[in-house]
């Protein structure tokens, strides 16, 4: 079983946190459910992941740059589906998510893992209901081989870190 680690202070018990927001919720939660059976085929319990859910995908960033301080987690993956609904534009909110949790994974040094989707057209019919409702199965597992891969990359670095100052 991988044990992630604080890359900062080397504590053995690390978690991961999962920000998912809550519009087009049972869509979205496919990529959830898909990256806890990833993640336990990785070694990683249920247990050891905390779960947060914001009101749209706008709010994942400033949740994944708090929890990413706090220093509790090895790293922290955020979903939601960004639509073109009307009220925003759609590549406004895009452009804002992804860069915000670009932001969030430089200022802190934890991994941010986006599964945040943000398809150019998307309709309510059932056609592109079922389609994203599968596509995020494979974006829960992608997420987790991104996180549990990134995790386990980074420890490298920190070992031949260590390595090299008590050389």
């Amino acid at each position: 079983m991988q044990h992630p680690i604080d890359i900062k202070t080397k504590s053995a018990v690390r978690r991961i946190a999962f920000i998912q927001a809550s519009w087009h919720k049972e869509i979205v939660d496919q990529c959830r459910i898909a990256f806890i059976a990833e993640m336990a085929e990785r070694g990683y319990t249920e247990d050891s992941i905390d779960f947060f859910e914001v009101a749209g995908a706008f709010e994942i960033p400033l949740h994944a740059k708090v929890l990413a301080k706090s220093g509790r987690y090895a790293a922290v993956v955020g979903t939601g589906l960004v639509v073109d609904g009307g009220v925003y534009r759609h590549e406004f909110v895009s452009q804002a998510v992804i860069s915000g949790l670009m932001q969030a994974q430089l200022e802190t040094e934890v991994p941010v893992i986006s599964a945040v989707l943000t398809p150019h057209h998307f309709h309510s019919h059932d056609e592109h209901q079922n389609f994203f409702f599968q596509h995020f199965l494979v974006k829960g597992k992608e997420a987790a081989h991104a996180c549990a891969d990134t995790i386990a990359r980074l420890q490298k670095i920190e070992a031949l870190t260590q390595e090299r100052i008590a050389a």
